[in-house]
């Protein structure tokens, strides 16, 4: 089922819970939707096992069976976690405020029939988490350390976990976690060093054996989790650091140059700085055509090479003559 289809069937059954018999015509007036699609919803929770009786005559409809209490849900918390992160991201990421409402709604329903104690650990994911854009239903790390975590942010508890980072170095951290931050698929953890302060982020599919400590902390005013994490991505070291000025503004470079790929600061009247750390070089030239502005490269020189060839494969091919590429085309990446 789509997220508003779950919606909508956790509404039925709310509805049907209230007690007493609904007709179609009052379900489909309430569900916003048709009568055939009133009958396709109770058909989901017959699949379920929730008894639900048709009754016949002028004045039937649908009820749930005499002395039927809905128990609670039996999920575990990866599969909890996964229905609460995809009725987010309908929620977030809908279409309009009619599907962010309905999701909404029925995350609702989905923690009030849940054990109490998954319950509230996921009650602390969702008052603790950010997202850099809209969530991606993607599978989360391991759902322990998540929900551990987030716990220990909303209590605010140090946490200690073994940690392996990108070069493959194995290590104990022991950290004051500020917040938690979905981003492109992946989940980070901010927060300060407990020996020095110092701002550290980290990936969750990269940490182990995730454990509260004793002790709490505050957070520094204004903290934002979401902007720290995407500017420590946009800062993070990479084969190829790039500097350019180019003439605009950071609105208008923000449409091509989102904050997790680029760091952006005025650089005089009209100008903005540019500065990207990346693998390869060979998306840049198209993005600074599309953003139709004048530029200066500072750095790399090979970035030089790579818009100017570039420029001669567009010339070919606004004249008619979409020539193979030459060898000096071919600059390194």
């Amino acid at each position: 089922m789509t997220t508003s289809t779950t919606a909508r069937v956790l509404a039925l059954l709310e509805i049907l819970q209230g007690g007493g018999i609904r007709t179609v015509p009052e379900l489909a007036v309430r569900l916003g939707v048709d009568e055939r699609t009133v009958r396709r919803y109770v058909g989901h929770l017959l699949d379920l096992d929730i008894p639900v009786d048709a009754v016949r005559g002028r004045h039937g409809g649908y009820r749930l069976a005499p002395g039927y209490r809905m128990p609670p849900l039996m999920l575990t918390d990866e599969e909890a976690l996964a229905v609460l992160l995809g009725l987010l991201s309908g929620q977030r990421g809908g279409p309009g405020a009619a599907s962010a409402a309905a999701g909404e709604s029925a995350a609702a329903k989905v923690r009030r029939v849940l054990p109490v104690a998954l319950r509230r650990r996921l009650e602390a994911l969702l008052e603790t988490a950010d997202f850099t854009d809209r969530p991606r239903p993607a599978t989360p790390p391991e759902a322990a350390a998540l929900l551990e975590l987030a716990e220990a942010v909303r209590r605010r508890r140090p946490v200690a976990f073994a940690y392996t980072d990108r070069k493959g170095s194995d290590s104990a951290r022991t950290v004051l976690p500020y917040g938690l931050v979905g981003h492109s698929g992946r989940w980070y953890l901010t927060g300060a060093r407990r020996d020095d302060g110092e701002m550290r982020i980290f990936r969750l599919d990269r940490m182990a054996s995730v454990r509260p400590l004793s002790g709490s902390f505050d957070v520094p005013d204004g903290f934002d989790p979401a902007a720290t994490v995407l500017d420590h991505l946009a800062r993070t070291p990479w084969t190829h650091d790039v500097s350019l000025r180019v003439r605009g503004s950071v609105e208008h470079l923000r449409g091509h140059l989102p904050a997790g790929i680029a760091a952006l600061s005025e650089d005089g009247p009209d100008w903005v700085h540019v500065r990207i750390r990346a693998e390869r070089l060979d998306w840049i030239p198209p993005v600074l055509a599309a953003l139709d502005r004048p530029f200066v490269i500072e750095r790399p020189a090979e970035l030089r090479g790579l818009v100017q060839a570039l420029s001669r494969r567009l010339d070919a091919y606004a004249a008619g003559s979409p020539a193979e590429p030459s060898a000096a085309d071919e600059q390194p990446s």
